[in-house]
């Protein structure tokens, strides 16, 4: 962490400064030289203090100027290697987003998986984790609902939204959540897929209900004998990694970077594991072979080319 010490500079001046008026009225009131001896003593050290401290700010600004220079190359040089490495990984696959953490993701994630020779099919929004206030009664009338409990509501809502996804059996029931705000469509639906992209992570704590809305549509697509990757930001505040990886589904927690969309482009291709920078991560990448391919990591497969725990 840098440390600025402007804030320390200014409260040295104030004091100086207020020193300096010091003896200069204690001077005029007194004529004690003792005491404005003193003060200036006081005074001279605090100078050597402050330049010290400017020395110092100084020398962390420079370095701060370093590292931002040294961050931008590594910035570049990925942006430049990530092509070649994902280039025809993904040809022909079909691809579902689902995201539930209403905050949105970066276009670059699309971009990667079509430079990969992927398809994004469709991309779901749940908006607000299926936030009932002001919808319940409606929902329940129009849908034709015999259930009141608004978890049992909002699970069968994700349960079905997500087979609305992969069949299209359940346009009325999306267009109706899309009507009232409860989710973002785009793309095509109930076309056949290979895989769903999970996008979690939260910064807002009340929006955390992976059990209600995560995991029912993840239960779905599994089922579905459908691949389910789950993936994060590296910023988040309440982090999804360890409730996705109990549906023993591959994770991504750096999905924003480009280390995180090739581990998450490999995943796909099938090299399953947890990857990214936080604790619940295995490895940052899959493991590379001397040919420039990617060999098999540690982690065996489970039911549809998921990790095993």
């Amino acid at each position: 962490m840098i440390i600025d010490y402007r804030y320390h500079i200014a409260s040295l001046v104030a004091v100086f400064i207020a020193l300096g008026i010091g003896i200069l009225i204690g001077s005029a009131l007194l004529g004690n030289d003792a005491i404005a001896e003193r003060q200036k003593q006081l005074a001279d050290r605090l100078e050597v203090q402050l330049e010290e401290l400017r020395q110092k700010n100084e020398a962390v600004q420079a370095k701060a100027n370093s590292l931002e220079i040294d961050n931008n190359i590594q910035k570049q040089f990925e942006k430049q290697v990530l092509p070649p490495l994902v280039a025809g990984k993904l040809t022909g696959k079909r691809i579902a987003i689902v995201e539930t953490n209403s905050y949105g993701f970066r276009d670059d994630l699309v971009n990667t998986l079509s430079m990969s020779g992927a398809t994004v099919q469709s991309v779901t929004t749940v908006l607000n984790g299926f936030d009932l206030t002001g919808h319940k009664d409606r929902l329940i009338k129009e849908l034709g609902l015999k259930i009141t409990d608004d978890k049992q509501i909002v699970s069968y809502l994700a349960t079905e939204t997500a087979r609305g996804i992969l069949t299209g059996e359940k346009q009325a029931l999306l267009n109706t959540l899309a009507q009232a705000d409860l989710i973002k469509l785009s793309g095509d639906y109930g076309v056949p897929i290979d895989a769903v992209i999970f996008i979690g992570g939260s910064q807002d704590k009340a929006l955390v209900k992976t059990d209600v809305v995560d995991y029912p549509m993840i239960d779905y697509f599994l089922q579905q004998k459908l691949p389910v990757f789950g993936v994060e930001e590296t910023d988040v505040t309440y982090s999804y990694m360890k409730d996705y990886q109990k549906k023993r589904v591959s994770t991504v927690d750096n999905v924003e970077t480009s280390p995180g969309q090739l581990a998450l482009v490999m995943a796909i291709a099938g090299k399953p594991g947890h990857y990214g920078v936080k604790p619940t991560a295995k490895q940052l990448l899959p493991p590379f072979d001397t040919t420039g391919g990617v060999r098999s990591g540690p982690t065996g497969t489970g039911v549809s080319g998921n990790p095993r725990s």
